[in-house]
Formats: C-alpha cells, structure tokens, sequence
C-alpha cells in the first residue's frame, strides 16, 4: 500500500526532477530525514547523493543549508536547480556585498529551499547571526569525509561545523560522502556527534569501470594513443601541477583532441567557460587538477585518466567516478610512477606529523593498488571495507595473464606471526618478524626470541608484504578499525590455521624492469622493458634480426637489444628518424641496420592497420641535460672517469649508469684512453670475444661465465660500452 507521503515523493521526483523512480537507497534516506532524524549516507559517485537532500528540501518547510567544500560544485548544483524552478543560492566568496545581501534578505523571507554554503563562510560570525534567524530545515554536510584527519581530504574547517550548528538551534544533519573507509566513517560520526543516526551504506562495486594501471614510461605517446582510441568520447585527464595541465592540454590540442585546461591558476571566468564547454559538448576532454568534477553530473564521461598517481584511493575512487554515470561500460587509466608518489610526499613536508604520516599511509596504498596483480575492483572494495568473493574480471589485471604461486606455507607463516605478537602490530612489524630483523624494536619486545621469527628470511620484504595484503584481500586478517595500522586475524584465518588447504596467490608488477619518467620535463622517457608491446610484431622482429645475426656474424642483440625490439612493438616506427628514438637505436644504428626493420613495421602496420607513433605530435623540449653532455665532452677530452664523477658529484657508479644510457641511447664513445690503464691487451681481448659470442649483454652472465675472481663488475661494463661503440654502434 503507497502511503500519502510516498505518494508525495514520488510525485516530486516526477514533476519537479523528472525521474519514475528512486535509485537504490534513496527513498528510504529521504524518509528519514524528513522524520527529522539524524542520517549518514556512504554512497558511491555518480549514484544520487545530491537527490538524496535536494528533494527533502524541496518539499520540507524552511531552508536547507548545504555545506560543500568547492564553488564550482556549488554553481553547477545551483544553476541546475534553478533550471527545474527551485529557489536555490550559494553563500562564498565570490558574491558582491549586493548579492550577498539579496541571499540573506530572501532566505530570511522563507523564498529560499536550499542554501549552500563553504565551510569558512558558515565560521563567519556575521553568517552565524544571519543563519540563527532564519528557518533551517535540516543542515546537509557534503564530501564528509573532509571532517577526518584519516580521509584523503582533510579541511580542519570541517571540524568546526557541530559547533557552529549548535549555535543554530542543532538542526537534523544529513551526511553524505562517496569515499569513506570504516575508520573515516567512525571519525565523522563521532566529530558530528552522529553516533546515533540512521546509517545508509551502499555498496562501492562499480562494475561498469574498467580499470588498468600502466607503468609510466612514455607518457605522452601513452596518452595520445591511448586518447585516439576513444576518439569523439567524452574523458577527463588529471594532472598533478597546473603546469602539466597546461602542457597536457596543450599536446592533446595539437593531436587534434578537443581539450581544455581546467585548474585553479586560470581565470574564473576562461574555467567556468571551459567546464561549460565540456558539460555543453563543445569539448571532449578536459585536462585538470583533482579540484575539477566535485559535484559534476555529466553522466557520458567515458574515460578518466591518471596522467600523474593520485594522492590517495579515495580521491582515485571519486575521480574516477565521474566516468560511466550512465551506467555505460567506461575505462578508468592511471600511469603510475613511484617518483610521482615522491612529489606529492615532499608536497606534504610542511604540515604536521600526525597529517604527514597519515599523508604517507594513503600514498603507500596508492603504491600498492598500482603494483598489486589483485583484481583491483577486488583491491578497491576490499579498501572501503566491502568483500567481492570471486575476482570481477574487469581491469587488466585479470585480463592479462599474472604470475602465480602456492602460498599456503607462508600464509601459515604469517597468521602465526600475528599470534604470536598477539595481534598488536602492523604489517611492517609482522614482516620484520618473519625475516628475522633483529632491530630495537623487535628486540624490545623479545619477538626475536619467538618461534616464527626468522622463519621466512629468504624471502624479500617486498614478497612478504604483498603476501600479507593479499591475505587481507581474502579476509584471512583484518584492520583494527581503533588503530588501522594494527592487523587483527579473521575468523577465516583462524579456522585456515586449524586447517591449512592449498592456496594460490599472485606476483606483483615488477616495475624495476621499466626504466620510469625522470621528471616532468621530459627527459631520456622511454621504455627499457614493457609489457604493453604486440607480441605477433616482436616474434617477426625477432626472426629478422636473427637471420640478420647470422648473415653479419654478431650475436643477435647487437643488432637491436630486445628492449629495442619491444618498443618498436609499441611504437612502430616507419622512417629511419622514427626508428632512431628508440632507446638503444640511434641514427648510426639506423643507417648500419635499420631498413629491413622498417620494411618489416611498415608492411605489417599497414595490413593489421594500426595507429604508427608518426600520427603522435609530441611537442617537448629538447633534452636540456647538461650532465650528458658535460660526460661526453669530458670524455672526448679523456678526461679520467673519476675525475669527472668528482666534477659531478657523482659516484663513479652513478657515472657509469650515466655513460651506458649515453651509449645504449646511440652516442658512440671511446674510452680505450682509460680502459688501457685498467685492463692489458689480453684480458681486453678475453672480454671482447665473450660478447662476440654471448647470446645476452648481461654484466651477470659475464661475470659467472668469465670469473669474478678474475675481473670486476666495473671491468665487464666499461668493455661492454668499448664492445657496443664499436660493433652495434
């Protein structure tokens, strides 16, 4: 039987916002409210948080005051509820004293429904004597999660709200937030004085998002193609600096892509006008700061891209919410780089400690979301406190085969390490444990005396803590939700350490393989190794250089490193000056090898009809390193090695590094100056014929093969980069 007041809602929802019917949660939300009860609602982007207090407003007696974080959430809100005829105002900074005084004057007069209001506008004495004479409805608190030091986005103004509220006769507060984990939401709840209120959680699975993290090493042609495949679609590019947004935006444009910036730095009026833009269709992309989207309700964005990591999985989780509104199947992109985590902890050194190390646990999440094989809608509901039983097999990790191994024994290991320390430590400790790490700490609490301790000391930290993440994953542990450090054993866990079954997990990402972005100017930036490259092209590749080995008498990665061969798999250069950007090429290389390669790339890139780097305008500064070129003037002058290092300040490991990407990047050089003075004739001639004849490069495999004892690692490399010059070069 519908009731006279679901009569009433429904017919609002029609008449005033057009929509048949609520989404999920909402109806029962609205009620509540409406009976005058405190409310806390945990609901994922895109789901309908913003009905759940606008409609409630409307048809409630008095004014509704909406706290919200950002001016541009408030007008694009503002501006479509004005559109469907409903009174609505925002209070901020942004108004003339004119403008301000008609909000105050009509609210006053009862002609206003809903009122939003930034957190440092409602603090304002003058906006409290203000509010205290008007008629409050009830009080929405918007992205609640800004209240708590454990969320991703933390404003101490937010912690002022309860008390300001109270000062207005303690209205009824609505809650809202999309990224809230078990921890957050208890902050909020407390410092809202809501531990009573009606609590509305609706699942965080948004299985229409593709997700997939790519490792950063070729960013701008990563991008591009990755922008052209989803030509004509609607998509957001996020960026960490105004400055990237500007240039991003700016290589987009000159790849034919309708895109604008959109950041903080610009205008008002050139912002508003590019994010009218993109809600209008007159753009396809906008590249912007994480400060674009908040409350933005295009529901046909298709694509969100990470160009920088984001700061937390929350703000990850919101940003890339804003893709796939419609329900639509859309593809969520992050270009992960250890060294942007970097950045925005150096971003963080002055606040306090407590926020520092609350900054650094959210950035160690991010990390391990990127380099975990897990599937991510798994990682990202496990995040949020959710539990999905089987993999969801909609990201790239479950598309893409992953390494796998039989972790019942170090499962076991694990759960008793936590026993053992009666489930009172974090992650880092249990692993410390594990080693067998005699450190203060450990020994402090006598752990090294312990059973477990030491019992997995071959393994690499690394290993032990993906193990235990993934342990998590599967709810064998838990977080102490008082202390989210702390990891508690499940009921799973216990009942696995009566009753050990076989269990699989997976190996991480290996990220070392790649050789990553150095900074935002670009740089030496490509791949060393990737997996992103077109297996079919590289086993023809492959075929060709060995068939040219043979005719030339050198060993086959002479010819072209098989890194070379992998980029060229993900590039396919046609014309020698494609072909020479490839790392490891150069033009020398091209002129000596080349041209059967690119017969070989072009024909195949014409019958598969494939996307070449050439249709990829990269518009970036030549590379301004002054160290390699100081390094290649310096040895031209045959310069000693470690005079030069100690020019640079450099160690002379770190030189060698630096001579070898000099080297492998196509730049002949002649070292015979100084290697005559550390190896005679013979033992020149010993190392020379080894890579004549060797099927790899590798500085290992040469020093097992050739002896430790007789040469070094420095002796083996310095005659590498002589043997490379002279023969591949």
């Amino acid at each position: 039987m519908v009731t006279d007041l679901e009569e009433s809602l429904r017919k609002t929802l029609k008449e005033v916002f057009g929509y048949s019917q609520f989404r999920g949660n909402q109806e029962a939300i609205i009620k509540n409210i409406l009976k005058g009860q405190n409310t806390f609602v945990i609901m994922p982007t895109g789901a309908g948080k913003s009905m759940c207090y606008q409609l409630p407003a409307v048809i409630s007696e008095g004014t509704a005051i909406v706290i919200s974080p950002l001016i541009a959430l408030m007008k694009n809100q503002v501006d479509q509820l004005n559109a469907l005829g409903i009174t609505a105002y925002f209070l901020n900074s942004t108004l003339s004293k004119s403008e301000i005084n008609r909000v105050k004057r009509e609210t006053l007069n009862g002609e206003v429904k809903l009122l939003y209001v930034a957190p440092e506008s409602l603090t304002k004495e003058e906006n409290v004597d203000f509010l205290r004479n008007a008629k409050i409805s009830f009080v929405a608190v918007d992205e609640a999660h800004c209240i708590s030091e454990w969320g991703h986005d933390f404003r101490p103004e937010y912690r002022r709200i309860k008390s300001i509220l109270e000062q207005l006769g303690d209205p009824p507060i609505i809650a809202l937030t999309a990224t809230a984990t078990p921890k957050v939401r208890q902050d909020i709840m407390k410092n809202l004085k809501m531990e009573v209120a009606d609590v509305y959680l609706s699942s965080f699975h948004r299985k229409n998002l593709f997700y997939e993290v790519q490792p950063k090493v070729n960013s701008k042609k990563q991008l591009i193609k990755f922008v052209n495949h989803h030509r004509g679609q609607c998509g957001i590019v996020y960026c960490l600096s105004r400055k990237k947004v500007e240039e991003i935006a700016q290589l987009l444009q000159v790849n034919g892509v309708k895109a604008l910036p959109y950041h903080a730095g610009m205008e008002a009026g050139i912002r508003e006008k590019n994010q009218d833009a993109f809600l209008n269709e007159d753009a396809d992309v906008v590249v912007a700061t994480i400060a674009f989207g908040m409350g933005i309700d295009k529901p046909d964005v298709r694509f969100v891209v990470h160009y920088d990591a984001p700061k937390s999985i929350e703000g990850y989780y919101q940003e890339t919410g804003r893709a796939g509104r419609d329900s639509l199947d859309s593809h969520c992109l992050m270009l992960y780089s250890p060294k942007d985590l970097d950045k925005l902890e150096k971003f963080n050194k002055d606040k306090t400690v407590t926020e520092r190390e609350n900054a650094k646990l959210l950035l160690q999440e991010v990390a391990y979301y990127a380099t975990s094989s897990v599937d991510r809608h798994r990682q990202l509901l496990h995040y949020f406190g959710e539990y999905l039983e089987d993999d969801f097999d909609f990201c790239d990790n479950t598309k893409n085969d992953r390494k796998t191994y039989e972790a019942r024994d170090f499962l076991i290991l694990a759960l008793q390490a936590a026993q053992q320390t009666e489930e009172r430590f974090d992650i880092n400790h249990l692993v410390d444990v594990l080693r067998g790490v005699k450190n203060d700490y450990v020994k402090s609490y006598h752990h090294d005396e312990l059973e477990v301790f030491g019992k997995a000391k071959e393994q690499s930290d690394h290993f032990l803590h993906s193990l235990i993440r993934q342990a998590m994953i599967y709810r064998y542990f838990e977080k102490d939700i008082e202390n989210i450090t702390t990891l508690k054993i499940t009921g799973k866990g216990r009942e696995y350490l009566q009753k050990p079954t076989l269990v699989t997990f997976t190996k991480d990402h290996d990220y070392t393989k790649y050789q990553l972005e150095e900074d935002e100017d670009g740089g030496n930036n490509v791949p060393t190794k990737t997996q992103y490259f077109d297996e079919a092209l590289l086993e023809l590749l492959k075929g060709l250089r060995k068939k040219i080995s043979k005719q030339k008498s050198l060993p086959p990665y002479v010819i072209f490193q098989e890194s070379s061969l992998e980029e060229m798999c993900t590039t396919y250069p046609c014309s020698q000056e494609e072909l020479a950007q490839i790392n490891g090429v150069g033009m020398g290389k091209v002129m000596k090898f080349g041209r059967p390669f690119i017969d070989l790339i072009t024909k195949y890139v014409e019958e598969n009809e494939i996307v070449t780097a050439s249709d990829v305008v990269v518009k970036s500064a030549v590379n301004k390193s002054k160290t390699k070129i100081f390094i290649i003037q310096q040895i031209d002058r045959k310069v000693d090695l470690e005079d030069i290092a100690e020019a640079k300040d450099i160690s002379y490991d770190e030189l060698l590094d630096e001579i070898e990407n000099i080297c492998f990047s196509g730049t002949k050089l002649n070292l015979d100056y100084y290697i005559e003075h550390i190896l005679d004739e013979d033992r020149q001639d010993e190392i020379y014929d080894y890579f004549m004849n060797a099927e790899t490069d590798s500085v290992e495999e040469a020093l097992e093969e050739l002896g430790e004892e007789e040469y070094s690692e420095d002796d083996i490399r310095l005659m590498r980069i002589k043997f490379m010059s002279e023969v591949a070069l």
